[in-house]
């Protein structure tokens, strides 16, 4: 594959959104395409995700117009499912989208029944925000009869109207195709977008308040969802802890430091970061291992799913000053693996996602599995990356796999080579 220069790359045409008045308009998710195949093949559907990251408008978009709605976040609506589930599955038939199944998860069981009565594909729309007490009783009683997707905040190609995209193929020809076909994006452009965050909302209701949003967002809803699901007790040491946990993106999960900071036990800190999880807040992104491999690191990397929830919790009150703090590096890192989660999750796969640590201090920011092949990634805030940013890789021959092509995402405006495997890789191939 032969060095492009930004010369040969066409003109890219962005999508707007245009706002009038009050009105939010629709962005196009790329999951829509997978759900409607799905629908066709299971008689469930659950979409997870955070609060606020679009489940309900995506669904009205795709099958408002053949489906039934009921939310039951209404208290009439939910004491009615958890108290007569019979009745309230006859009166609402299906097809239908039932919003929020966490807070009657009691439901799932009668639906078992009338799917494996009917035999027939696309009846139920589940959507779930805080799945902490719900997965059990989804695998129970659905299981082999429902397509369990994960929706996060909108992704930078929704964002730029490349809504069809797929998953994120680490191979030299497909990042050159991408190369070719994305709109270069410069640095404080990014980090505008790593400070706005990916809240569907922040974007179609073209919201200046950043801060006011995030304030209300944690108000409104994380803390009704833990209030209501998961009984903490006190609310001002968890919006504490989340502060703690977010100060800490990127980087290893250390659960006794975080219990210290925070005042907590560590089971405490444990049973807190499994909420966030649940929650769709963060990710825990696991460490390669491998017989092989004798002196690696166990504990998982945490990331926050949303950077402008992460900004808001750790005070950076501008782009610009993010940007040039101490954990701007932090922030592009998770923005990369977040934005790399969402294009798996977008097809309805499961990230293959890894990093290696080890105990000589030999570490790799990111590494993408695919059948016995496994690409390592380093991600560093630099348009200019040293040549020796990839002298680890050499860490991953005692795993007796194939290492294929990798390299250094980074800020850089050209897709250059280092080596015969491994490139310069413009951050723009997101």
């Amino acid at each position: 594959m032969p060095p492009l220069t930004n010369d040969k790359k066409p003109t890219i045409i962005t999508k707007h959104l245009n706002i009038v008045g009050d009105e939010t308009l629709y962005i196009e998710r790329t999951i829509e395409t997978a759900l409607k195949e799905a629908l066709n093949d299971f008689p469930v559907i659950l979409l997870t995700g955070p609060r606020q990251v679009g489940k309900t408008t995506l669904l009205k978009k795709i099958a408002e117009s053949e489906y039934e709605y009921v939310a039951l976040d209404n208290p009439v609506i939910r004491e009615s499912a958890i108290n007569e589930p019979a009745l309230f599955l006859q009166r609402y038939r299906p097809p239908v989208i039932i919003d929020e199944i966490q807070y009657a998860s009691n439901l799932l069981s009668y639906i078992k029944i009338d799917v494996d009565k009917t035999q027939q594909t696309g009846r139920y729309i589940l959507t779930g925000s805080q799945i902490f007490h719900m997965m059990k009783g989804v695998g129970e009683s659905l299981a082999g009869r429902v397509a369990i997707f994960n929706l996060l905040g909108l992704s930078e190609a929704e964002l730029d109207g490349r809504a069809k995209q797929k998953a994120f193929i680490p191979t030299a020809k497909s990042v050159e195709l991408s190369y070719r076909n994305n709109r270069n994006k410069k640095l404080m452009e990014i980090f505008n977008r790593i400070h706005k965050g990916s809240m569907p909302a922040v974007y179609a209701r073209n919201i200046k308040n950043i801060e006011l949003f995030y304030s209300s967002y944690l108000q409104t809803y994380l803390q009704r969802d833990i209030k209501d699901l998961t009984q903490v007790a006190d609310e001002t040491t968890f919006l504490n802890f989340l502060s703690v946990i977010a100060a800490r993106t990127a980087t290893e999960l250390e659960y006794t430091t975080i219990a210290r900071e925070v005042g907590i036990s560590v089971p405490t800190a444990k049973r807190w970061v499994s909420i966030l999880i649940s929650s769709g807040i963060v990710y825990l992104l696991q460490p390669y291992h491998n017989n092989r491999l004798k002196r690696i690191i166990k504990r998982p990397k945490l990331y926050f799913l949303d950077t402008g929830l992460c900004a808001y919790l750790t005070k950076w009150p501008a782009p610009n000053t993010l940007e040039s703090g101490a954990m701007s590096g932090a922030f592009f890192e998770t923005w990369v693996i977040t934005e790399i989660i969402k294009r798996y999750y977008n097809v309805g796969k499961a990230p293959p996602i890894y990093y290696y640590r080890d105990k000589d201090k030999k570490e790799i920011d990111l590494i993408i599995e695919t059948g016995n092949t496994i690409h390592p990634f380093e991600i560093k805030k630099t348009a200019n990356p040293k040549r020796d940013a990839t002298k680890h890789f050499s860490a991953l021959e005692k795993t007796n796999k194939a290492i294929g092509f990798g390299g250094v995402i980074c800020l850089s405006e050209d897709l250059l080579p280092i080596n015969k495997r491994d490139w310069i890789i413009p951050v723009n191939v997101l």
